[in-house]
C-alpha cells in the first residue's frame, strides 16, 4: 500500500530530481568512508603494538583525517540537497493538492469538510515532507553502513561478529515490536487534527458571535479537550516509541561486554594471532555502528508507518474526481440570459432520504427581474446554485441560453453567471484589488460606475485613500452593508448575462435597496435578474415572483396575482406590511 502512494505522491518531485539523486550519491559515499575508517584506525592500533616508525603513524592519522573530512563533506552536501529536495516536493504538492482544490465542486469540498482539507495540505505535507527526506537520506544510509559494517566486522572480528547473529534477531524483533504498538496511536492522531483545526476555523469565523454571547469560556474548554485528545494519543504513542532506548542500550552493552569479554580471551589465550588489539576495537566500533543502524531502520520505519496516513489522506485529494467537470466539445458561448428548469430534482447525497428540490420547472426569459421568496429553508439558494452548477442536478435539466448546463464549458457558464452570495466575502487587499475580481482589466471609470449603480461610491469617497482603501481580511473593517454593496459592485463589472442576488441587500436600507434595483433596470436590462430575499419590498416589482416552500415551487406570478392566489405570500405580505391589505 505505501508503495502505490509513494509513487503518486512522487509525480510531485518534479524539478527536485537532481538534488535527491545527488544526495544519494553524497550519502552512498559517506557510508563507504565511514565504514573505512574503523579500519584503518585497527591498523594503526597494531602498528603501535610492534613499534613501527612515526612517519606510519603521521600517514596513517593523516589519512584519517582525510576520510574524517570527506565524510563531514558529503554529509553536509547530502545534508544540503536533501533538505532542498524534500523542501522543494513539499511545494509542489501544496501546489499540485492545491490546484486539486480549485477544481472541486461544492460537493467535493463537502465530502472532505474546509478543516480536513486545511489539515491535509499543511501537516500532511509536512508529515510526507519529512518522509522523504527520510527516505533519501537515512534509508539509503542506515541499510548501507548496517551491510557494511557486518562484512567488515566479520573481515576483522571473524567468528567474534556471530554475536550479531544473536544481538540483530533479539533487536530488531523488539523493536518491530514496538513500532506495530505505537502506530494505532499515530494513525487516530490525524483525525484528532482535524477536529482541532475545525474547532479553531469555526472559532475565528464566529468570533463576533462568541463574544457577543459572552461564550470565550466554552469555547477555551472546547478547544482544551480536542488539544488534550490530541496530547494523549502522541503521549501513548511516544511511550510506546520510547522503549526503544531501553532496547538499544541492552543490545550495545551486550555486544561490548561480549565483545571484550571473549576478545580479551582470545588475544590472551592466542598471543594476538586469532585476534589482536587492534581488531578487537574495530569490533567494537563496528557493533555500534550496526546497532545504531538498526535503530535508524526502525525509526524509518516508525516514520513512513505514521507518514503512511498523511500520504493516504494526501493521495485521496489528489485522486478524488470532481463531481462537475467540462464536458468534450463545450460550447463556449452563451447566447441570452434565458433560464428552463424542466422536472429538476435534486438532492446533496446519494444517500439522503428526501429531495432538496423537488419537481421544479420554471421559465425564465432573457432580461427578465425574478424574485424569489420563501421561508427560511426553502431551498431558495440551493436553487440558483444550480444554474452556474456549483452542484449537478440529480434528475431533469437546466438550460441557459437554449443550452443544457452540462453542454456548457464551466469557465464560459460560470463567467456569464455572476453570484452575490448570501455570506459576502472580500479578500485582504485594495477596494480596486475586490472589485477587479469582477473584471481584472476594469478601468478606474468603469469601477466608479458599478460602484455609483451598488450605491458603494458615496462611502468609497469618505476614505481619506477612495479605492486605494484597504480591505482586511474578511473584510472586517467595512459595514455589513458597504460589504454587500462592493459584492454586488464586483459582479456587475463582469457583465454577466446573468445576475444573481440571493438576499444580498439584507444589510442595506429599503431606499437603498431600491435605489440599486432602479438602477439594475437602466444599467443591464438584457441581463437576466434573479432576486432571492427576504422581503417583499425587495421583489414586488419583479416580471415574476417564485414563491417557494419545502424545496418546492408553491406560485408563480406577478404580486398582485400572487396577492389573490398564494397563501404563503399574502402572509409574507401582511407580517411585513403590518396588515395593511385589502381583503
Amino acid at each position: 500500500m505505501v508503495t502505490e502512494l509513494l509513487k503518486k505522491l512522487f509525480k510531485s518531485v518534479r524539478e527536485y530530481k537532481l538534488p535527491s539523486i545527488l544526495t544519494f550519491v553524497f550519502i552512498v559515499l559517506e557510508a563507504v568512508i565511514e565504514c573505512f575508517i574503523p579500519f584503518i584506525t585497527a591498523n594503526m592500533i597494531n602498528s603501535f603494538s610492534k613499534g613501527v616508525d612515526i612517519k606510519e603513524i603521521l600517514k596513517s592519522g593523516g589519512l584519517l583525517i582525510v576520510l574524517a573530512f570527506l565524510s563531514l563533506a558529503c554529509g553536509g552536501i547530502a545534508g544540503f540537497t536533501s533538505s532542498k529536495a524534500s523542501s522543494g516536493f513539499a511545494k509542489n504538492l501544496r501546489h499540485d493538492m492545491f490546484a486539486k482544490i480549485q477544481s472541486y465542486s461544492f460537493s467535493n469540498v463537502d465530502k472532505f469538510s474546509s478543516a480536513s482539507l486545511v489539515t491535509r495540505i499543511t501537516t500532511d505535507v509536512t508529515y510526507c515532507s519529512q518522509a522523504y527526506q527520510v527516505l533519501i537520506r537515512i534509508a539509503v544510509r542506515a541499510p548501507l553502513l548496517l551491510i557494511f559494517s557486518i562484512i567488515m566486522a566479520f573481515i576483522m572480528g571473524g567468528k567474534l561478529a556471530f554475536s550479531f547473529i544473536v544481538i540483530i534477531p533479539f533487536l530488531g524483533g523488539g523493536l518491530f515490536w514496538v513500532a506495530q504498538k505505537a502506530m494505532p496511536s499515530f494513525r487516530r492522531v490525524f483525525k484528532k487534527y482535524d477536529k482541532l483545526n475545525e474547532s479553531i476555523e469555526e472559532n475565528v469565523r464566529a468570533q463576533r458571535v462568541v463574544k457577543g454571547f459572552s461564550r470565550e469560556e466554552y469555547e477555551k474548554e472546547k478547544f482544551t479537550t480536542a488539544s488534550e485528545n490530541l496530547c494523549k494519543d502522541f503521549t501513548r504513542a511516544e511511550r510506546i516509541v520510547a522503549l526503544n532506548a531501553p532496547f538499544m542500550q541492552a543490545c550495545i552493552y551486550f555486544n561490548m561486554i561480549f565483545v571484550m569479554l571473549v576478545g580479551s580471551m582470545l588475544v590472551i589465550k592466542s598471543g594476538g594471532t586469532m585476534i589482536n588489539v587492534g581488531e578487537m576495537s574495530a569490533m567494537l566500533t563496528y557493533g555500534f555502528q550496526v546497532l545504531m543502524q538498526l535503530m535508524m531502520i526502525n525509526m524509518i520505519y516508525v516514520m513512513l508507518t505514521m507518514s503512511a496516513e498523511s500520504m493516504r489522506r494526501i493521495v485521496e485529494v489528489l485522486d478524488e474526481e470532481p463531481t462537475v467537470v467540462s464536458p468534450e466539445n463545450a460550447v463556449i458561448t452563451v447566447k441570452d440570459g434565458s433560464i428552463s428548469f424542466k422536472n429538476v430534482n435534486f438532492t446533496y447525497s446519494d444517500t439522503a432520504e428526501k429531495y432538496a428540490l423537488s419537481d421544479i420547472d420554471l421559465e425564465i426569459k432573457s432580461g427578465q427581474t425574478v424574485g424569489i421568496i420563501g421561508g427560511t429553508g426553502s431551498s431558495k439558494s440551493t436553487l440558483v446554485s444550480l444554474i452556474p452548477r456549483l452542484y449537478d442536478v440529480s434528475k431533469g435539466e437546466i438550460s441557459v441560453g437554449g443550452v443544457n448546463v452540462k453542454d456548457y464549458d464551466l469557465d464560459t457558464l460560470r463567467g456569464n453567471v455572476a453570484m452575490v452570495l448570501q455570506k459576502n466575502l472580500l479578500f485582504a487587499g485594495t477596494i480596486k484589488e475586490n472589485l477587479r475580481w469582477g473584471d481584472e482589466n476594469a478601468t478606474d471609470e468603469e469601477l466608479v460606475a458599478a460602484c455609483k449603480l451598488a450605491c458603494a461610491h458615496d462611502f468609497i469617497s469618505s476614505f481619506e485613500d477612495g479605492y486605494d482603501h484597504y480591505i482586511e481580511q474578511g473584510g472586517t473593517n467595512v459595514s455589513g452593508g458597504q460589504k454587500q454593496r462592493l459584492c454586488i459592485a464586483r459582479a456587475l463589472l463582469k457583465k454577466p448575462k446573468i445576475l444573481i442576488l440571493d438576499d444580498s441587500t439584507s444589510a442595506v436600507d429599503m431606499k437603498t435597496d431600491a435605489k440599486i434595483r432602479q438602477g439594475f433596470k437602466s444599467y443591464i436590462p438584457e441581463t437576466t435578474k434573479i432576486i432571492i430575499a427576504q422581503r417583499i419590498a425587495s421583489v414586488q416589482d419583479a416580471d415574476i415572483i417564485v414563491v417557494m416552500d419545502g424545496g418546492k415551487i408553491k406560485s408563480i406570478g406577478k404580486h398582485d396575482e400572487l396577492m389573490e392566489t398564494s397563501i404563503i405570500y399574502r402572509e409574507v405580505y401582511e407580517q411585513q406590511m403590518g396588515g395593511a391589505v385589502n381583503e
